[in-house]
């Protein structure tokens, strides 16, 4: 099968053709694509290399699928034209997913709304992914009234440009030599934490935050759940953390939740407080799994559970999902 990346010269693009190649998608052909300054760059892929084309030379060559991550505009762009060419594309972007005609997709929970007509598959934010892999099957029990959610991302979610200004700050820090690097933030990341992803929004919350709050909605299929987000970013590589405060509608047992967490579907639970077992975005990173732990009972109000997620972002959150879309679509035989 003829597989394109767009974008696969970036960090999520990158770890798209690593996780590819990890779970053996069925590519008989690769074609990365990314912008025009990096056509004739090569890429690794399966030990062998494959020179970097542009996108209009990338819907020429007719690949089956295309994994975008390239950012909205580009996806605003392109991924209609690809898609008119009949080319099925799994977009990693903001572009698409509240788009009422778009499917909005966690395999975990709803690849099953999938058909062959969907051209254009919208790829969730990494922060709602892990969030909504974790309460879904909760959800499916108890019935989730209202969710809290407090994050703690890793910089990897802004880009290599994050990366470079963290460890730039950390080298000049513990080295005491002045190096240059990149700003990707108004003010350092190293030592600090920064309650500000993405853009802020005329109520007060960042874009981040609602996207939480909507692509929930989206994905479970309920529009009745009450969510408030807050999302911080702070200086670790490796994977996104959030605590979770969920209100269910009907009363819940904690062994009970523990069991039904530990039969989910892509969820690993690490709870066991007495020895210090907890999930950590180090322990993830690298990862495909959600891991759940500090499960415990919310003792301010009734039916309300804590607990604490972390999953690898450029993975499960962002390349890994992408590619588990495109498995199923095989599976069933729509691509």
């Amino acid at each position: 099968m003829k597989v394109a990346v767009v974008g696969a010269t970036g960090l999520v693009g990158s770890k798209m053709l690593q996780v590819l190649a990890e779970r053996n998608f069925p590519v008989t052909e690769l074609i990365p694509v990314a912008s025009e300054k990096s056509v004739g760059k090569e890429v690794l892929f399966k030990g062998k290399k494959y020179k970097v084309v542009s996108a209009a030379d990338a819907i020429a060559a007719r690949p089956a699928v295309a994994l975008f991550s390239a950012g909205g505009s580009t996806s605003l762009e392109w991924a209609p034209k690809f898609a008119e060419a009949g080319i099925t594309v799994i977009d990693n972007s903001s572009a698409w997913r509240m788009d009422p005609a778009k499917k909005l997709i966690v395999p975990e929970i709803n690849a099953d709304v999938l058909t062959a007509a969907d051209k254009i598959i919208a790829n969730p934010n990494c922060s709602t992914i892990q969030m909504v892999v974790a309460l879904n099957p909760l959800h499916k029990k108890y019935g989730i009234k209202r969710i809290v959610v407090s994050t703690y991302q890793s910089v990897t979610g802004t880009g290599v440009k994050a990366v470079s200004q963290l460890m730039g700050e950390r080298n000049n820090a513990v080295q005491a030599v002045k190096e240059e690097y990149p700003m990707a933030y108004k003010y350092p990341i190293d030592l600090n934490v920064l309650p500000h992803i993405d853009v802020f929004l005329d109520n007060g919350y960042t874009k981040e935050e609602m996207k939480m709050v909507n692509e929930t909605r989206k994905i479970m299929r309920d529009d009745n759940i009450r969510i408030t987000s807050t999302t911080v970013r702070v200086p670790v590589i490796g994977g996104h953390s959030e605590s979770v405060n969920v209100e269910f509608e009907k009363e819940y047992d904690l062994d009970e939740v523990r069991e039904i967490l530990q039969r989910a579907p892509g969820v690993v639970v690490e709870d066991d407080p007495s020895n210090a077992k907890y999930p950590m975005p180090i322990h993830a990173h690298e990862r495909d799994e959600v891991f759940v732990g500090r499960i415990r009972r919310d003792e301010s109000q009734p039916k309300t559970l804590n607990m604490w997620v972390v999953s690898d972002n450029l993975r499960k959150g962002a390349a890994t999902n992408a590619v588990q879309i495109a498995e199923w679509l095989v599976q069933k035989g729509l691509l």
